[in-house]
Parts: structure tokens; C-alpha cells; sequence
């Protein structure tokens, strides 16, 4: 069996996924380096290729994504047959502190502190927010959602999640709720998190009416995709001070042009869509373990970890 890894893997790595495969046939090359010729012939892909070359990889049998997120890989860029995996458990770690250390760097006005460190001036911005006892409401409780929540308990704040369907309520948050009472949570919140993927179903999940709920001292942060929140209608009130602040690591468009007045607010977080892929190397190594684990799986014909319903983007 021919396995493709798309995936930036050093040699101890590489090691590491082959040891137990001894008689498989592994070929390693990144995506921008892949031709028709390479995927023509593979059964198993391992990482996420350009959509457009699969259509070459006519004896393709899986397809082991690198992301959480399966936006483009669900809409006909796979044929049925092929088995669909994504890297859901892989991105909760290293998203989650991120969203931490924007939403302390927002609220502790260390933002405005390192541009006067960088221009030399001892100067006091006055006063900063608390974090702990806020009410922090994360829509989306998946592995990213749900570390984000556990975290924020720890410090002390209320969690309230949102979830498309009904499920078991995961540790570190204290209410669960569907989306249907999205509209009720929204006005109590001093936090809004937003860890969604982007497909039809979340497009402008935070729309211009929903911003129009927030408390004056709300804070939203997103880190799933941008197009889940509605940017003019967030841009227009953070400039008109409805809301506290914002932490985006996501936008839309992305990448936000230079010209936006996002760049140029004090109270908002930017940062280049780097929360998740591989900036912090756990997260490679936990994508690997999936990997792993999952070709262990396919070769024995068991069920495999994170299966996609191509028809909601999510795991089945």
C-alpha cells in the first residue's frame, strides 16, 4: 500500500510512523511540492493536499486531514467512496492558550503597554478589566471550545457552551445549551468565544443583530474561521464602543486588508491566523498520534477516529 504523507515531519518523526508499518510503501512531500504524478498512484493521504490535485488520485481510498476544519474537502472534491478524517483533539491545546494570552493581553491593556516600551514612553492607560468572574459564552464545544471552557473555569469565570444538538455537558463548563437559545445567552455574556468551523450553517453566526445583544463591556474573541462573524457589523461597534474589545485570529477577508481600521483600534487583537497549524510543535506531534492510530485502524479494517459527515462538514 502506497501512503502519501503530506506533512512537515523531521526524521525522528518519520521514524516514529513507520515502525509499526514496516511493509508499507511511505512517500513524503509537502503540498506545494505535489504534482498529478505523485498523488496518481497513493491509496492513503496523510495531511491536507490542494484540492484541485485530487481529482488526480483516482486510487485514493482516505484522506487523513491535518485539520480540524473540512471546509472545501466535503463539496465534491472527494468522491463518496473515499474515507474522510479530520485532526479534531489535535488543536485544543495550543488554541486554547492563545485565545488566553490575547484575551489578557485585550484586558490588561498590554497591547497599548508594548507600543510604549517600543516608543520609550512611561505611561500609565488607566484602568483594566478583570477576567476573573466573568460569564464566558463558547459557541462551538468542540476539542478547541472545550479546552478554551475548561481553562476559563479555572479562572475562576462562568461557562456557558453552545452546541448544535444536545449532548452530555463536558467538564469546565457549567451550562449547556443548544443553538436555539443562542439569542438568550448572547446579551449575558462578558465573553463571547467563537470556535466554529466555517460552512453554510455558521456563515455570519455573529451577525450585525446579534452584536446589537452585546453587553457594552463584551469581549469577542474567534478563533475558528471568519466568516462565523459578521466584520463590518463588528468593526462599526467596536468603533462606536457597544462592545469592549475583540481577539481575532480569524477574519474575513483573510488576510485582512492593510487599509482596515481593525489594524488601527486600540481595543482590538490581531493575530495572522497562527493559533492553530503547527506554531506550537505538540500540535504536529498530536497530529501524528491521529495518524498513527488511525492507520492502525484502516490496515485492520476497524472504525476509524473522526469520521466526516460530508453532509455537515462535522465528525459522524
Amino acid at each position: 500500500m502506497k501512503i502519501l504523507v503530506a506533512l512537515p515531519l523531521n526524521e525522528r518523526q518519520k521514524e516514529k510512523l513507520e515502525q509499526n508499518f514496516r511493509h508499507q510503501e511511505f512517500v513524503y512531500c509537502l503540498p506545494e511540492e505535489l504534482t498529478k504524478e505523485t498523488i496518481s498512484d497513493v491509496e492513503v493521504i496523510l495531511g491536507n493536499v490542494p484540492q484541485e490535485l485530487l481529482a488526480y488520485a483516482g486510487k485514493l481510498k482516505w484522506l487523513q486531514l491535518n485539520n480540524a476544519g473540512t471546509e472545501g474537502y466535503c463539496d465534491g472534491a472527494l468522491p463518496e467512496e473515499v474515507l474522510l478524517t479530520n485532526a479534531t483533539g489535535a488543536y485544543g491545546l495550543a488554541i486554547s492558550e492563545h485565545m488566553i494570552g490575547m484575551l489578557f493581553e485585550l484586558q490588561k491593556k498590554l497591547n497599548l503597554y508594548a507600543a510604549n516600551q517600543r516608543a520609550h514612553i512611561w505611561k500609565e492607560e488607566g484602568n483594566v478589566r478583570l477576567i476573573e468572574g466573568s460569564r464566558v459564552l463558547v459557541i462551538g464545544l468542540g476539542d478547541i471550545g472545550t479546552a478554551f471552557a475548561r481553562k476559563m473555569k479555572g479562572l475562576g469565570c462562568r461557562t456557558v457552551g453552545i452546541k448544535r444538538r444536545e449532548a452530555r455537558k463536558p467538564e469546565g463548563v457549567d451550562d449547556l445549551f443548544t443553538l436555539e437559545r443562542l439569542e438568550q445567552q448572547l446579551p449575558k455574556a462578558d465573553i463571547v468565544a467563537l470556535c466554529l468551523p466555517g460552512y453554510e450553517g455558521t456563515y455570519h453566526m455573529l451577525n450585525e443583530e446579534r452584536i446589537a445583544m452585546l453587553k457594552e463591556n463584551a469581549v469577542v474573541l474567534n478563533v475558528g474561521r471568519g466568516m462565523t462573524v459578521d466584520t463590518e457589523a463588528l468593526t462599526k461597534a467596536l468603533r462606536e464602543g457597544r462592545i469592549a474589545g475583540a481577539c481575532l485570529d480569524v477574519t474575513d477577508p483573510e488576510p485582512l486588508p492593510s487599509e482596515h481600521p481593525l489594524w488601527d483600534m486600540d481595543n482590538v487583537i490581531l493575530t495572522p491566523h497562527v493559533s492553530g497549524r503547527f506554531s506550537l510543535p505538540e500540535t504536529l506531534e498530536k497530529i501524528l498520534n491521529i495518524c498513527i492510530e488511525n492507520l492502525e485502524c484502516y490496515l485492520v479494517k476497524r472504525p476509524l477516529r473522526n469520521v466526516i459527515d460530508r453532509k455537515t462538514g462535522y465528525r459522524m
